[in-house]
């Protein structure tokens, strides 16, 4: 592994030839230097990880994202089997592990607006109660837990809006892995 890795993105969206956002996303952030998205349902649509390649990837990179849309209170399947078989619970219990002070950080889209995620609101919580496993799973490896960044109304008519979002993801996440924001331009990524 190369040491100009900047970050590994685990990418999930089990519908993505339906989604407007997904790929906009993941494009924008295949343009940044040092960063390696992998498309997981794309990967191994048969849900067989290659455990040894990931450990690898997320061994070598300083930033790990999980990028994916929040569904049913949930992470996408795919995603939830990669914590399962990637994330060995030996280095939760053994500190410091590999894992110890990398960054993890979750960029997340999902339908409706911020005041249904809150007490009160259609969901009963804020949308931060329901990516706590996600939290949990990466501190207890010794990860330091970056603020998600979250896409409030991904079901929005407006064209622009997933456009805006994916540049914002793409500045937010070159910030967050020290990429100079001149160089973002250039392609990249796996």
């Amino acid at each position: 592994m190369t040491s100009d890795l900047h970050a590994l993105v685990v990418f999930a969206d089990p519908s993505l030839h339906r989604s407007r956002i997904s790929r906009r996303v993941a494009d924008a952030l295949r343009q940044l230097p040092g960063v390696v998205v992998q498309d997981l349902y794309q990967l191994y649509p048969d849900f067989y990880i290659d455990v040894r390649r990931q450990r690898e990837l997320v061994k070598a990179a300083p930033l790990v994202v999980f990028v994916f849309q929040f569904g049913w209170y949930a992470m996408p399947a795919l995603l939830k089997e990669w914590f399962d078989t990637v994330i060995k619970p030996e280095w939760a219990l053994d500190q410091p592990g590999p894992l110890a002070g990398k960054a993890a950080w979750a960029a997340v889209a999902c339908t409706g607006a911020s005041a249904d995620y809150r007490p009160g609101g259609i969901h009963g919580r804020p949308l931060l109660d329901f990516l706590a496993p996600l939290e949990q799973a990466s501190r207890s490896c010794g990860m330091r837990w970056l603020d998600p960044h979250v896409f409030y109304g991904a079901d929005a008519t407006d064209p622009d809006a997933a456009t805006r979002h994916a540049a914002q993801l793409q500045a937010q996440l070159a910030l967050h892995a020290g990429i100079d924001a001149h160089t973002a331009g250039a392609a990249h990524g796996a």
